[in-house]
């Protein structure tokens, strides 16, 4: 039997699965992915997120297609994200990009629209300039047309979701950003959260690290204490630190092309960690990301 995945309620009033498939793969993996999201809706996932700048939406949608011809879920029982790539800020572009999107993803609505990022480039890949609220002005739109239920953001720092939230008609349901045990970001998630803005988080297991025992490995796979809990716990070291996030009532979106691997990100829900345990997890932070954007760094509005 599939384990009952909570849900966390909207601001625009529907629910979203806490956790999610991830899709983001290298474009030598692509190939991949339909299997992927075949293998993660027969393990119970029912929320898939990808982006069109992955480069992979139709072989997400292909795979999202044949579960349902299957009969094993309806697309009502889907959860699907998209995101709006920096190139495509432009208000008229927003519509037509979803379209397209939507187009390989074989739907005719996304549950959940996302600014990728909040700075923008031109064809040449210079900064736009557009702002992101004449951008969100068009995110609105896309809602107000049926072809997404509910819009957010990704990347935006503190400052930025402040200013957006305060210029929105429609206030952003999600902010996804990196979020992990390295990397625990309480001060942003804290401040989604006073403004119901539900907080997901992407590269979820954190990163490299060059500050402790065991230099150039991650601390998810190699530190003995987190070995411990997962003894204690009979879950993998990767099982507690997702079940950390899931416990601070933070979104999870793994990712994985490996059917074992995306079992096993599944199967949260069958235990709780102690609060000491907790502890233990979130002191791991060392407040650096696995992806810092640094190819990104030089344009206006570069949230980091």
């Amino acid at each position: 039997m599939l384990a009952k995945v909570p849900t966390v309620k909207l601001s625009s009033g529907y629910k979203m699965p806490i956790i999610g498939l991830g899709t983001y793969v290298p474009n030598e993996k692509c190939h991949e992915v339909q299997q992927a999201v075949k293998w993660g809706i027969e393990a119970g996932y029912r929320h898939i997120d990808t982006a069109m700048v992955y480069r992979n939406e139709g072989q997400v949608g292909e795979g999202i297609a044949s579960k349902i011809k299957d009969g094993l879920v309806t697309r009502e029982e889907l959860f699907i994200t998209a995101k709006l790539w920096i190139d495509k800020h432009a208000e008229n572009d927003v519509p037509y990009t979803l379209k397209q999107s939507l187009f390989y993803l074989k739907l005719t609505y996304v549950d959940l629209y996302l600014i990728n990022w909040p700075f923008s480039v031109d064809d040449c890949q210079e900064d736009a300039g557009i702002d992101y609220i004449d951008t969100w002005r068009a995110m609105e739109n896309v809602v107000k047309l049926g072809l997404a239920r509910s819009i957010g953001v990704s990347n935006f720092n503190k400052e930025q979701l402040e200013r957006l939230y305060t210029a929105a008609e429609i206030k952003p349901a999600v902010c996804q950003f990196e979020i992990s045990p390295t990397l625990t970001q309480h001060d942003l998630v804290n401040y989604c959260k006073q403004l119901s803005i539900v907080p997901v988080a992407y590269c979820p297991l954190g990163l490299l690290s060059n500050s402790r025992k065991g230099k150039g490995k991650d601390l998810i796979k190699t530190d003995p204490k987190l070995g411990e809990l997962a003894q204690k716990y009979g879950k993998s070291r990767v099982q507690i630190g997702l079940r950390y996030l899931i416990q601070r009532d933070i979104t999870v979106i793994p990712k994985s092309t490996n059917k074992l691997r995306i079992q096993e990100n599944f199967n949260l829900f069958d235990f709780e960690l102690a609060k000491e345990d907790m502890d233990i997890v979130d002191s791991y932070n060392l407040n650096l990301r696995c992806l810092p954007g640094r190819g990104f760094s030089n344009l206006k509005n570069f949230p980091f």
